[in-house]
C-alpha cells in the first residue's frame, strides 16, 4: 500500500498548473497509482473553476486546509485518461512507463555497477530529472543530498532507514535526511534532484566526485 504522497500544497499547485515540468511529472506518476491523491486533485480542479466561475475569488487568499476543507462533501468519479504503454526492457526486465513519461526524450543510459540512469532533458537547467534503475541485490551507499531529492517509486521495490516501498510512493527528502536505499528485487525510479548526491561514510566518500552523475 502506497504510505508517501505529495503533502496538499504540492497538489494544490499541481491542480492550479503551477509547477515546474519535472514535478508536475511526478504528480502525474504518483496520482496514476494513488486513487486518493488523484481524487484530491479532481477535486481540487472542479472546486477552483467553480469558485471562479461563481465568485471569482482570489485562490491565493485561500489556504490549504480552507482549499481541501472545501472538496470534502463533493463526491467526484474520476476517469483517468488511457494510451498506449511505452515499455523498456532493462538488464531482461520489461518495464511499463506511466503515461506521463510517454512523450519525453531519454538520453542513453549510464551505468555505474548495478546503478544505471537516463537523464529527462526537461531543460529546467540545475534540476535533474532521471530514471534510476538499480539491480537486483543494488545498494546505494548511505548519503544526504546538497539540495532536494524527489523519488518516485515506477517498478519493484527498495528500502532504506526510513522504511519499504512500493511503486507509486513520493518520497521526498532534502539535505537534512541520509539513506541508504537496497533492493532485494530490482527496481525503477523516477528521481528529481537539484544538486548532487553527497556519500558520508566510509570508503564510499571518494565516490562523491561522481555523485552528480548519479542524479
Amino acid at each position: 500500500m502506497i504510505k508517501h504522497h505529495p503533502n496538499p500544497s504540492l497538489l494544490l499547485a499541481f491542480s492550479q498548473g503551477q509547477l515546474a515540468a519535472s514535478l508536475s511529472i511526478a504528480i502525474s506518476t504518483h496520482i496514476d497509482h494513488c486513487q486518493h491523491c488523484r481524487h484530491q486533485v479532481m477535486a481540487l480542479q472542479e472546486t477552483s473553476a467553480q469558485y471562479l466561475d461563481d465568485n471569482e475569488p482570489d485562490l491565493g487568499e485561500w489556504d490549504d486546509d480552507e482549499m481541501i476543507a472545501a472538496i470534502t462533501a463533493d463526491d467526484f468519479e474520476v476517469h483517468p485518461k488511457h494510451s498506449s504503454p511505452i515499455q523498456l526492457n532493462i538488464k531482461g526486465t520489461d518495464y511499463t512507463l506511466p503515461r506521463a513519461l510517454q512523450s519525453v526524450a531519454l538520453s542513453s543510459w549510464l551505468k555505474l555497477g548495478k546503478l544505471a540512469r537516463a537523464r529527462i532533458d526537461l531543460n529546467e537547467g540545475e534540476v535533474h530529472t532521471n530514471l534510476l534503475h538499480i539491480e537486483k541485490g543494488g545498494t546505494i551507499p548511505i548519503h544526504t543530498h546538497k539540495g532536494f531529492e524527489l523519488t518516485v517509486l515506477l517498478a519493484g521495490s527498495f528500502k532504506d532507514e526510513h522504511g519499504e516501498y512500493v511503486p507509486g510512493d513520493f518520497i521526498w527528502l532534502n539535505d537534512t535526511n541520509t539513506h541508504s536505499p537496497a533492493t532485494d528485487t530490482g527496481c525503477l525510479c523516477l528521481t528529481v534532484a537539484n544538486d548532487s548526491m553527497h556519500f558520508v561514510q566510509g570508503f564510499s566518500k571518494a565516490l562523491n566526485p561522481i555523485g552528480k552523475l548519479i542524479y
